[in-house]
């Protein structure tokens, strides 16, 4: 009986120790993987064990998640350029048709070519613009915008099939889940504003005798939604990325981080205003800077009625609000940099405020050049991808004074 009570208090014993030794061990891996940067996720999941969880969020997987978001939003840069390149070479009315799947592959013989050049003389921009255009000519501006169209699924696709394989990883925290399905939604919605802006331009219209064109309103809605995807998904990618800064909050960062907020605003709503410059053709209207022709102030500033319709539709109006917007965001970059000054910000800072201040300056003369020279098709390009430029920049400085020191 002794023996039977001491073997019993040996096994307790015994189990008290691995249970000791057990709870050590878990405190020394949670320990490890908090100094390893995991999230509280991932320590969580140490403790409890789920079985069937192949992966949670941590360091490694918030790394990969925030290099794909900023992959995405280069490939959305792209779009974006195509896009203006299409615009400006007056190519976006040459498929007339929409078809996610058919229209992947163009035509291939000189029949199937024929009977969709035959399609396109059937709507305005033919009749009025290009009555004597070639099959060859045709050509050209079909694989420009065949090309704008394939980019554009490709960004789908690039959003969607690795939202679909993180989120059976488990890559994804409960809040990113909401956004990355906000960002696929919105990828999808922008491809179908993309056919009911170029439907605008199909449509025959008897008392306009104006050139046909996609409508304003409908092209700074297409190039809006690009922006504000680029913006969400390079914000949320560069979160992800970025270390967190070691400096104090003071009331002077948070002036700062007001001051950029409102600059990097001002960018957006110039880039916005360029869709208009481009729906109107507003920037052959006057090619002289500083002043518009012969005036600070052109006669015809107001000529539409009611007043507030030339904001929209009158391309002097238009092009003098985008040349205001322009020199007032350059004030506003070059009033941030030097208020920086002041202070003492990490090195990361310091470099994104220059690089800012740099493309805000080269974008001015970008946009000069542009009208000086009668709009041509690599300047205005460039012009376009300099205020993409801008945007990337102030994104970055608001993400790296988002991401300090408590």
């Amino acid at each position: 009986m002794s023996a039977l009570l001491r073997a019993v208090s040996w096994g307790c014993r015994r189990s008290a120790v691995a249970g000791l030794q057990l709870r050590e061990t878990r405190s020394l891996l949670r320990s490890w993987l908090i100094k390893r940067g995991r999230s509280t996720v991932a320590t969580e999941a140490v403790q409890t064990q789920v079985p069937g969880v192949v992966s949670v969020p941590n360091a490694a997987s918030n790394r990969i998640v925030g290099r794909w978001l900023v992959g995405c939003s280069g490939l959305v840069f792209g779009a974006v350029l195509l896009g203006g390149v299409t615009r400006l070479t007056e190519s976006g009315l040459s498929m007339v048709d929409w078809h996610l799947v058919k229209e992947m592959k163009p035509p291939q013989t000189e029949a199937e070519w024929e009977a969709e050049f035959q399609k396109y003389q059937k709507y305005p921009e033919f009749k009025i613009l290009n009555h004597d255009m070639t099959l060859t000519e045709f050509k050209a501006i079909f694989y420009m915008e065949w090309g704008h169209r394939m980019w554009g699924r490709l960004v789908g696709l690039a959003y969607i099939l690795p939202t679909v394989y993180f989120w059976r990883k488990g890559y994804f925290t409960r809040s990113m889940k909401g956004s990355v399905l906000g960002l696929c939604a919105f990828v999808s919605f922008q491809g179908l504003l993309g056919w009911y802006m170029v439907k605008s331009g199909l449509e025959e219209k008897p008392e306009s005798y104006d050139v046909p064109r996609v409508s304003q309103y409908r092209l700074a809605a297409h190039l809006g939604s690009a922006l504000v995807l680029y913006c969400a998904s390079l914000w949320m990618g560069l979160s992800l990325l970025l270390p967190t800064n070691k400096v104090p909050v003071t009331r002077q960062l948070n002036l700062l981080r007001r001051f950029a907020l409102g600059t990097g605003g001002l960018v957006f709503l110039t880039a916005l205003s360029g869709a208009f410059v481009a729906g109107l053709d507003a920037g052959l209207v006057y090619n002289s800077f500083p002043k518009m022709g012969e005036c600070w102030v052109p006669d015809d500033l107001l000529a539409f009625s009611p007043a507030l319709k030339n904001f929209f539709e009158n391309p002097t109006t238009v092009q003098f609000d985008h040349r205001i917007l322009g020199i007032t965001t350059v004030a506003a970059i070059t009033g941030l940099y030097m208020f920086s000054r002041r202070m003492m910000l990490p090195r990361r800072v310091k470099i994104a405020l220059g690089c800012l201040l740099a493309m805000a300056y080269t974008q001015v003369g970008l946009g000069i050049s542009t009208l000086l020279f009668y709009v041509p098709t690599p300047l205005a390009a460039s012009h376009q991808s300099g205020s993409l430029a801008l945007l990337t920049l102030a994104i970055w400085i608001l993400a790296e004074l988002r991401k300090v020191a408590k």
